[in-house]
Formats: C-alpha cells, structure tokens, sequence
C-alpha cells in the first residue's frame, strides 16, 4: 500500500508547490517525502529560496554583526534570543555554509557552555552548572550538529554530557534552577522524568549520523526509546508532577522546550521504531487529525514573540502536514517491510 492512501486527500502536491513565505517546505518535502538527495538540483534551488524569502531571511536581518541577536551574551531571551534563533534556522533549513549563520553558531558556542560542558540558559561564569537540562541542550545540539558544527570540540562536549547524563555516567547534583539526570530526570519536574526533555535529548542524538554513534550514544538512544514507548504517547502519562500540558495534544510550529505528540512519533520513527506496536494509539490519533483535504491545522504557534510570525493558527498549515506526512510514510512503510 502508498502511504498516501492514508491520506483523505494527497496533499504531497500543497506542500511541493512554490511558496515565497514558506520556501522551506518544498526543500523539506523534496529531500525527505521524495527522498531526493541533497546534490538533486532542485534540492540545491529549493534550500537557495529558503536564504531569500520567507522567515530565515529576515531572522538573519536582525541578527548584530558580532553574531547575537537582541542582546549580547547567553542569548536565552524568549524568543528572539540568540538560543532560539539558531534552533529556529536549523529547523527552517537554513544553508549551514552561510557566513552568518556560521557566525551566529560561533558566538552561541562561546557564550553558553555551562562548566559541566552542557549548554546553560543562565550563568555559564558560574562554578554551579545551573540550567544544564535536558531540552535545552538537546534542542541546541539538533541543531548545532545539522548546522555543521558536529566536529566542534564543544559539541562534542556538550554530546557526551547529554549521553552521560541519560545513562547515568554523569554525577549529578540537582539545583534550584535546573541540572538533569539519569534517564531524564529534571530538577525543574522535582527530579522526575520529563517527557519533553526525553524527546528533545532523543533528537540531538538523533542528529548524530548513524555511521558516527558511539556504543554509549546507541545505550542511550535505546534508553531513550524505552522510556518514550514505556508510557501511552497518545496521552502523554508520564509522570509529570503537575497536570499534563495542553501543548502536548495542540501541534505547534515551530516547537520551543515543549514537545507534542507528532514530534514524538517523527523521532521513534526515525530511529526506526515505526513498526512497534505501541504507537498504534498514537498514530491514530494523528491521522484523526486531518481534514477533509489531507491537511492538519497549527494549533500552537509562538507567533508575536518571535521575529516573523509563521503561518496562522488555526489554518491548515503546511509545517504541521509536512511532519505528519513524514511520520505516516515512515510508518507505512515499516510495517509494509514487516510483512
């Protein structure tokens, strides 16, 4: 079976056409829908348009020459800091040779390794490795690593703070103001595991190519995996010290330290888990979500707080439907293997 037969309506051909205030999907539904590779030259006209229209251009307008946004420093500021704005270029598909975003990379790396190697949102002068958790530093390593900058002794640093700190290898010492542990306890869900910090820590390591994991960087993707699948996606009951969070269950782009169940269920997928049962509930539960067209809506968005808002909620969006059409191609086509 086509994996767009579970689609009320094919919509591949909405998300491959010309779009001037969202270039990046077409480059993103070109190289992972059609699986073209990335010398493919519409792949390589597709990413060129991405420099020059839509958000990434005007991101990279307000970045200051030294290479920060909106202030000097950590860059933590939500969510025109120099934090989100790399997060948010890797995930539009911005060109990692560009000068600026090169500089960009640059300036964050030597502004907010906190002195564990981990990345911090706070004080990274400071001998307590304050605010070294789970989500921010997975999310800043997904990117960093797509952005080029694996190779970065920082990086590395950072990565191997990440993996040691899921399996265990790492000594913790929780604070008031953050630090994680072993699988993916959080000082900030009162030293209990965190379904978001899980998912964004699966995706830096997610970012690693295959062919470059260390055995702990595959123990602690298993671990991961485990503990993602060990709880119901569809109802994220993991053990959250308070009730669960609306966000989890609204799809969002682009996505801050939360996550929500598409995003989980395009991570398992990729690492290869589509065929596993457990996500049965969860993967009828996105395809519930589409319309009549074969579209899914933006239901969470962090547009007026960054510097261009993206798309409109409650309209049928785009980055929404590229990532479910992602996670049902990949599941499809899993299953279809298994026989």
């Amino acid at each position: 079976m086509l994996w767009q037969e579970r689609l009320n309506v094919d919509s591949l051909a909405w998300l491959l056409e010309p779009d001037s205030d969202n270039p990046s999907i077409r480059y993103f539904a070109l190289r992972d829908l059609l699986d073209r590779p990335v010398n493919d030259p519409d792949v390589i006209a597709a990413q060129s348009q991405v420099m020059f229209n839509g958000p990434v251009p005007v991101i990279l307008e307000a970045q200051n020459p030294e290479g920060y946004w909106l202030q000097p420093g950590g860059g933590y500021r939500k969510y025109q800091g120099t934090v989100w704005q790399i997060m948010l270029l890797n995930e539009l598909g911005a060109d990692p040779t560009d000068e600026r975003v090169q500089r960009g990379c640059e300036y964050l790396l030597s502004h907010s390794i906190a002195s564990n190697g981990g990345f911090a949102a706070g004080n990274t002068q400071s001998v307590v490795p304050s605010n070294a958790i789970h989500c921010l530093n997975g999310n800043l390593l997904f990117a960093l690593i797509r952005l080029g900058f694996l190779g970065d002794p920082r990086v590395k640093q950072a990565l191997d703070w990440q993996v040691r700190s899921i399996t265990g290898e790492e000594p913790i010492v929780y604070y008031q103001s953050g630090t994680s542990g072993p699988d993916f306890a959080c000082a900030v869900n009162e030293k209990q595991p965190c379904g978001w910090g899980a998912l964004k820590a699966m995706k830096a390591l997610l970012a690693v190519p295959s062919q470059q994991r260390t055995p702990d960087m595959h123990h602690a993707i298993e671990r991961g995996a485990q503990f993602l699948l060990r709880y119901d996606v569809a109802k994220a009951d993991f053990p959250y010290t308070e009730k669960i969070s609306s966000a989890w269950f609204k799809l969002g782009f682009p996505l801050s330290y939360w996550s929500d169940v598409l995003e989980t269920l395009d991570v398992l997928v990729t690492f290869g888990y589509g065929g596993d049962a457990r996500l049965k509930e969860a993967y009828h539960w996105l395809l519930s979500k589409q319309n009549a067209e074969g579209r899914w809506k933006l239901e969470n968005t962090l547009n007026g707080k960054m510097w261009i808002d993206i798309e409109k909620r409650g309209k049928p969006s785009k980055w929404i439907t590229l990532r479910a059409l992602r996670v049902i191609k990949g599941i499809e086509q899993a299953q279809s293997q298994a026989g």
